[in-house]
């Protein structure tokens, strides 16, 4: 009998969160706000050879220290830089017939800049560039405070499936009742669409735009 009783109570939820389901509408709204970024993050550093690993070490250095002088000169924190590679490799002729002959040692050394005012980014590059940094791995650009700048994405992104739930319901002759559940998905990744490149000296630079998106799953009952 006890069996029986909690084979009725199981069959009883079940059928209860069915009916439940049934007097649900779910809908997926959509959100979002065009902003420009106003950090950047670049990596640039200095590549040097010589015919001794200590020759190749101390020209990188002498070079290094002048590109971290002209960064830091153009207004950057020293807690905005940051090494974020150090390499020293030996280099081989291998266009002669044998094993390879050793010819030299490359010192690479790279940092990331973070650049926290946009307008100085292409003066930093500038000074940097003409200090005598070579080697260079591209720019991030990023939106800081992201989540309150995503706030009016989220609230479009709620309006959005509100509407389209009163337009289901009501086409369904219903209507609609209160939220039941908001669900937050992850939003893809920012688009950036070009824009006018700001130029100082020799080094354009294209920030553009990024797009931040919300994306919610809202669930609403449904009223006779």
């Amino acid at each position: 009998m006890l069996r029986a009783a909690i084979y009725i109570g199981v069959l009883l939820i079940s059928a209860q969160a069915a009916q439940a389901a049934d007097t649900l509408v779910t809908v997926t709204g959509e959100g979002s706000i065009a902003v420009a970024p106003d950090t950047a993050i670049i990596r640039i550093g200095v590549s040097t050879q010589a015919k001794t690993a200590g020759e190749a070490s101390d020209a990188n250095a002498q070079k290094m220290s002048a590109v971290l002088g002209a960064i830091k000169n153009s207004g950057i924190a020293d807690r905005d830089v940051q090494t974020a590679w150090l390499s020293l490799q030996p280099q081989y002729d291998s266009t002669k017939p044998g094993a390879p002959h050793l010819v030299g040692f490359q010192v690479t050394n790279q940092v990331t800049v973070k650049i926290r005012d946009m307008k100085t980014l292409p003066t930093v590059l500038d000074r940097a560039i003409a200090a005598g940094a070579n080697e260079m791995s591209g720019i991030d650009f990023m939106v800081s405070e992201q989540s309150k700048l995503l706030d009016k994405a989220r609230a479009e992104a709620v309006a959005d499936a509100q509407r389209k739930a009163e337009l289901y319901v009501t086409a369904a002759g219903g209507h609609l009742g209160h939220v039941v559940s908001i669900v937050e998905e992850n939003a893809p990744a920012p688009v950036r669409p070009l824009a006018a490149a700001m130029r100082s000296g020799a080094v354009p630079i294209a920030p553009g735009e990024q797009t931040l998106k919300s994306t919610v799953t809202v669930s609403y009952a449904l009223e006779p």
